[in-house]
């Protein structure tokens, strides 16, 4: 593979470079793995940014349906939108389970947007491990709105907010206790809460959902990435496509207000610090999944099963062996 010319393929926005240019960055061949590092250099300095908007949400919200109606206003405006929608993964074969590039059929057709589905291959926070990489490549290609779209909310979830500028939170009316159904530290994490399926006989039931999200992100410690107002709750209706104008015009005006103060800058500074730190730790992992680290793990991972010495024992005699110092508290 050409390695430079696919660089300049991407950089000249043809879609099909990019979507080899992803597969090449979700392989974990380790001739892959180089070839991808090298690409991603070659694009660094491309100096493109686009809006990265992170979204999640409760299973059946409408996530999709959201992200297609909201990715055609975007492309009705002559802005280029990319989804990178991560599904869960089959505990069998590793691949996608929902598809969700056929559920956003008029979307997949518009010549200014791309889908790219990826399988989480079971890593926390639904965020598969390389959509990071993908981002970088989607904005190397010259897109103004990148969508990241994760499994469901979990414990984990809120990774997605380590790799986008903005993060949404979807959620449905009608859902039981809402306030009880949403774990504190995603609404900590949330930047807009959109209220969906505000119409029909759900629009009222969506306004009084929308209004105890907004007493309950009041009551919420202030953080200085925020101006007055945010993080705020608004209530749309993706089917009937009202609201989403307003919603993107609050995301504007936040990310304006970032961008002015500084706080854009140290937040994408802040999250590439995290990610190489992640990038040094799963590095170690792999490195201890190697022979002959290998079969020194499995030999005291069968002494622990058997009792004979204890789980952090272990782990400091694998550690200090391989790594040549004892591993501190």
């Amino acid at each position: 593979m050409d390695i430079g010319d696919l660089a300049t393929r991407i950089l000249n926005g043809e879609r099909r470079a990019l979507a080899r240019a992803i597969t090449l960055v979700e392989s974990g061949r380790a001739d892959h793995r180089a070839q991808a590092r090298d690409l991603l250099e070659k694009l660094r300095g491309a100096g493109r940014e686009a809006l990265r908007i992170g979204l999640s949400g409760t299973p059946g919200v409408g996530k999709s349906t959201f992200i297609e109606a909201f990715g055609m206003m975007l492309t009705a405006q002559g802005l280029k939108v990319a989804v990178l929608a991560v599904d869960p993964s089959s505990a069998r074969s590793g691949g996608s389970i929902l598809g969700d590039k056929t559920r956003m059929e008029r979307l997949s057709r518009d010549p200014n947007a791309f889908i790219r589905p990826s399988p989480s291959q079971s890593h926390l926070g639904g965020v598969a491990r390389r959509t990071r990489e993908a981002v970088d490549l989607c904005e190397a290609a010259g897109f103004d709105a990148i969508l990241i779209e994760t499994v469901g909310v979990g414990q984990s979830e809120t990774v997605v907010a380590e790799m986008s500028d903005l993060f949404l939170l979807l959620l449905a009316p009608a859902g039981g206790d809402e306030l009880q159904g949403v774990k504190r530290g995603i609404m900590e994490t949330a930047d807009i809460i959109l209220v969906n399926k505000a119409d029909g006989e759900l629009k009222a039931t969506a306004t009084r959902t929308c209004a105890d999200y907004a007493g309950a992100l009041r009551l919420l410690r202030k953080r200085p990435q925020d101006p007055e107002g945010f993080p705020k709750a608004l209530t749309v209706s993706a089917l009937e496509e009202n609201g989403l104008q307003k919603a993107w015009e609050e995301m504007q005006a936040l990310t304006s207000w970032r961008r002015e103060t500084g706080h854009f800058v140290a937040r994408r500074a802040a999250q590439a610090r995290h990610w190489f730190e992640a990038e040094v730790r799963e590095g170690l992992l792999a490195r201890l999944r190697r022979e002959p680290v290998k079969g020194a793990m499995a030999a005291l991972a069968r002494q622990v099963e058997a009792g004979e010495v204890s789980a952090a024992a272990a782990a400091e005699e694998l550690l200090e062996t391989y790594l040549g110092e004892t591993p501190g508290p």
